[in-house]
Formats: structure tokens, C-alpha cells, sequence
């Protein structure tokens, strides 16, 4: 077997297991080619590009706001300021409401579908013992998980190959942004931060 067909077998391997993700949207088709780990421009609405803005809230700096409806996240800086990040959310009735902290972080994270996920997905079940971290996990580069009383939710704030998927209501749950800015995030926010989700 030559490196060119490991190549487009390990492409092709990627995309299937991203089409039938439960933190993923399906891909257009199996076959075409999908966007690489760090390609966040093309397909990115332009309004959900990162952006230093006033922030008006009363949450102290540090902390992740999420503003579900609007479909931005807020990290919230000092003297009035954050920096916002477009997001793509939960599908109706799927989505974690309230506050969390980040009780684990995670570098290209390994996914695994959760029990009600298979159940809601039969097609998951291949998936239960898991699927590694890289850049065609459905996690993206980066994961925040979410804990509320020193419980996983198994709600997380993750990356996306995804970029088109920004700004809509299609994961299981879970709050979505392009690896880039996943990357960012991930980078100034701590252990133990708070996650307020609205």
C-alpha cells in the first residue's frame, strides 16, 4: 500500500467519523475533501471573527460568558472589555444553560459519544471506546470541560473543523468555535474559571 492511498484512506476514515459525530454537524458528502484543522476563514460569517468589544455585563474578569441566542462567547477582560469569539450551539433543547467552571482542559482532545447521544444516534455505538485526538476529531484542537459541583457535564467549549457551522444551532450540546479560536481561549483561560451560559 503506497503512502498516496494510506493518505486518501486516512481522509476519507476522518470525514466519516466526523460526518457521525455528536459534537458535529454532518459533512456535505464522505467523499469531499474536508477543510483542514486550521483553515478558519473560508466559510466564517464574517460578524463571528474575533473581536476586542465593551462588554456591559457585571461578571468579573476571567470569566466565559456564552450568549446562546446571539451565538458569542464573551471572555471577559478588565475595565469594561472582552474579547468575543462567534460560536455555533446546541440544536433545540440540547443545549447546558447556567453556570459551570472548566474542571479539566484538554490539547486535540480524544472524544467519546456520550451514553444519551447513543442513544438519540444509534449510528454512535462504533464509537463508544472512543476516538482519538487530531485534527479530524470532532473536538477540534482544543476542549474546556464544563463541571458543575465537581461533576463533568459532558458539556464542552471545544474547536471545529467546521467553520460554516459558526453562528448555528447544530452540536449536541455542546458550544463550538474554529481552532484558531479555540486555540486563544484556551491559552488565557484557567483551571477553575467560570462559565456563565445564557
Amino acid at each position: 500500500m503506497d503512502n498516496n492511498h494510506i493518505a486518501r484512506r486516512g481522509l476519507v476514515l476522518g470525514s466519516l467519523a466526523l460526518m457521525v459525530s455528536g459534537c458535529t454537524s454532518a459533512l456535505r458528502q464522505a467523499a469531499e475533501p474536508i477543510s483542514s484543522a486550521f483553515a478558519p476563514r473560508r466559510g466564517l460569517d464574517p460578524r463571528y471573527r474575533r473581536q476586542h468589544v465593551r462588554y456591559y455585563g457585571n461578571e468579573q474578569a476571567g470569566t466565559i460568558v456564552v450568549d446562546t441566542s446571539q451565538r458569542f462567547l464573551y471572555a471577559v477582560e478588565r475595565d469594561g472589555w472582552a474579547t468575543r469569539y462567534g460560536v455555533g450551539v446546541g440544536e433545540q433543547g440540547l443545549s447546558f444553560k447556567g453556570t459551570a467552571t472548566v474542571g479539566r482542559k484538554a490539547d486535540w482532545p480524544s472524544w467519546t459519544p456520550t451514553d444519551n447521544m447513543m442513544r438519540r444516534k444509534p449510528r454512535l455505538v462504533q464509537y463508544a471506546g472512543g476516538v482519538p485526538g487530531g485534527p479530524n476529531n470532532p473536538l477540534g484542537a482544543r476542549a474546556l470541560y464544563l463541571y458543575r459541583d465537581g461533576r463533568d457535564t459532558h458539556f464542552r467549549v471545544h474547536g471545529t473543523n467546521e467553520p460554516w457551522t459558526i453562528g448555528t444551532a447544530v452540536s449536541n450540546g455542546c458550544i463550538r468555535l474554529i481552532n484558531d479560536d479555540i486555540i486563544d481561549l484556551y491559552d488565557r483561560t484557567p483551571l477553575g474559571a467560570t462559565v456563565l451560559v445564557i
